[in-house]
């Protein structure tokens, strides 16, 4: 149990958030897929860009690492057509609980011709897999499992991949099902034609991001009007240099901070336009009471004014467990529908959300896809838990903040994509009461997740 840091007054601080998970693991696949070597500045350092590179490796990616004079990382990385050449045999495959592994490295073994064994930790074997593997048994590969078809582990073997008029997807539990489809289709066949089934597509954003990552990069991928659909051509991508993003859904926290204690945080590096979900703090701060100004500088500034009013908002995505949070916070009920795709993420985030915030005197109601939120007239201090769920952990350090007593179980699961977010936490909490602050992520989280100046703007070099 961590014991969360917790404010009486408005906090002031500057927080250096590591790159972007999401557009690193995207950057570091479609790195395998080109005609020579790639260079990805500023990159994430954390559990799952760790289980991503040795994916890589396993799959015969040349991987080396950079610490750069301001202390972010480079990565260069060589494709396996330009290095050794993929792996022979069965390479095995640690996905850990990352959802990006598990789902965009089976397609893309498939695609580099390399037959690959998969398994993770415990909740790994539980979260769906089986619309990227039928998708590649469609394809030709062959699926072997260990256990219940359609979850970790597996073997896939791509035997002799062919070309079909169109595959299609049931992407109502995750939109990695398409995105992992998406990322392998250059090295595919005659390319790929791909179509999300009818129903429900889980986070849309995180395939636009997919698609613009591909051919911001080089590929040629197109979208069909209605957004259900996508074209991707045959052909290696030319070798790329790029710089990522800062994590904007893990800013999150941390901007809610500054609601919560009616105090300040400062975001700096923040990018003027991104395809990043956590682009939408800038409307749902304000919409909840914060005054929220992103400066020439590229510095996100967020205000708390001491009001918190309740919301009703929609796909809210993986920005879900810090906005529930801040709503137990509110003066009003709050709605937030369209995200039952998260029960399939690494707990059934909904119920979770339910069990926690009620412990603190919140009364939460979870319907199959909606959370509806009533804050309690007196918060109480709680023991509360993570499920091996990062965003789980740092909502439950907002609640504290305000809410002395408050314990987290497992802080370590921050590791995941955010490693010295206990850190950050707390140098951020230490800075209640004063009038200028030094950056709450500097030096070491700094260090961790890379990102000078000019490599956190973003941007292909």
């Amino acid at each position: 149990m961590w014991d969360a840091p917790s404010v009486t007054e408005p906090i002031n601080a500057t927080v250096l958030v590591p790159a972007s998970k999401s557009l690193t693991n995207r950057y570091l696949v479609l790195a395998a897929l080109a005609d020579g070597p790639c260079t990805i500045h500023n990159t994430l350092i954390s559990r799952d860009s760790e289980l991503m590179l040795d994916a890589l490796a396993a799959l015969g990616v040349g991987v080396e690492r950079t610490v750069q004079d301001d202390r972010s990382t480079t990565v260069r990385l060589t494709p396996p057509a330009a290095a050794a050449g993929p792996r022979q045999g069965i390479v095995n495959i640690d996905c850990g609980l990352a959802g990006t592994v598990m789902r965009f490295v089976p397609a893309l073994a498939a695609a580099l011709g390399v037959s690959a064994h998969f398994d993770g930790d415990a909740g790994a074997r539980v979260r769906p897999m089986r619309p990227v593997l039928d998708a590649l048994a469609e394809l030709g590969a062959r699926i072997e499992y260990a256990g219940q078809p359609g979850f970790l582990p597996f073997t896939v073997h791509p035997q002799q991949l062919g070309q079909r008029p169109e595959v299609c997807i049931d992407a109502s539990g995750s939109s990695q099902f398409i995105s992992a489809m998406l990322l392998a289709g250059p090295a595919l066949p005659g390319g790929l034609r791909l179509r999300a089934a009818d129903g429900a597509v889980a986070s849309p954003e995180h395939i636009q991001m997919t698609v613009q990552s591909m051919n911001e990069l080089g590929a040629t991928v197109s979208t069909d009007p209605d957004a259900r659909g996508w074209q991707v051509a045959e052909g290696r991508l030319p070798a790329f240099s790029v710089s990522v993003e800062p994590d904007l859904s893990n800013a999150g926290p941390f901007l809610a901070a500054a609601l919560a204690t009616a105090g300040t945080v400062r975001i700096p590096h923040w990018p003027q336009h991104t395809t990043q979900i956590g682009g939408r703090w800038r409307q749902i701060l304000p919409a909840m009471g914060a005054r929220v100004e992103l400066g020439a500088d590229a510095v996100l500034t967020v205000r708390g004014t001491g009001t918190i009013g309740g919301i009703d908002y929609a796909d809210a995505a993986e920005l879900t467990p810090t906005l529930a949070a801040l709503c137990a916070l509110a003066d009003s009920p709050s709605r937030l529908t369209g995200i039952g795709h998260l029960r399939g993420h690494e707990t059934d985030r909904l119920a979770a959300l339910e069990r926690e915030l009620t412990r603190v005197g919140a009364t939460v109601q979870a319907t199959e896809d909606t959370l509806r939120i009533i804050p309690p007239a007196t918060r109480r201090a709680a023991d509360m838990l993570s499920y091996e769920d990062h965003r789980m952990a740092t909502a439950a350090a907002l609640i504290g903040l305000v809410t002395p007593g408050t314990r987290v179980e497992n802080i370590a699961t921050t590791a995941k994509t955010m490693p010295d977010f206990a850190r950050m936490w707390e140098a951020m909490a230490a800075t209640a009461g004063t009038a200028d602050t030094p950056a709450a992520g500097a030096p070491s989280s700094h260090t961790a997740a890379g990102g000078s100046a000019d490599a956190a703007a973003g941007g292909r070099a």
